[in-house]
């Protein structure tokens, strides 16, 4: 992880981070509030598997096309700590 300061040899050959995302891969649904930065250097920072981040596109129980960000990762207990920590990755920067 990069933050202990050890490479990753998944991100040292640019595997980490794919441009699909493949079936088994479990998916995180959100509406994003932060910058999409924001998301994605978190993942790379915490996180040490593969992932794909990127558009999702679903349907609603009135069969509307919802639009939402989707993070999606290889190892269950990555997105599960992406879960639990998204409350406070995504949240707007400035105070109302």
């Amino acid at each position: 992880m990069l933050k202990y300061n050890e490479a990753n040899p998944l991100a040292v050959f640019g595997l980490r981070e794919l441009e699909h995302c493949p079936p088994h891969f479990i998916r995180v649904e959100f509406d994003l509030k932060a910058p999409e930065k924001t998301i994605s250097d978190w993942i790379w920072t915490n996180l040490g598997g593969r992932f794909w981040y990127g558009d999702w596109y679903s349907k609603d129980e009135n069969n509307n096309v919802v639009f939402q960000k989707c993070a999606a990762f290889e190892l269950p207990g990555e997105a599960s700590m992406f879960a639990l920590m998204l409350d406070q990755i995504n949240s707007y920067a400035f105070e109302f």
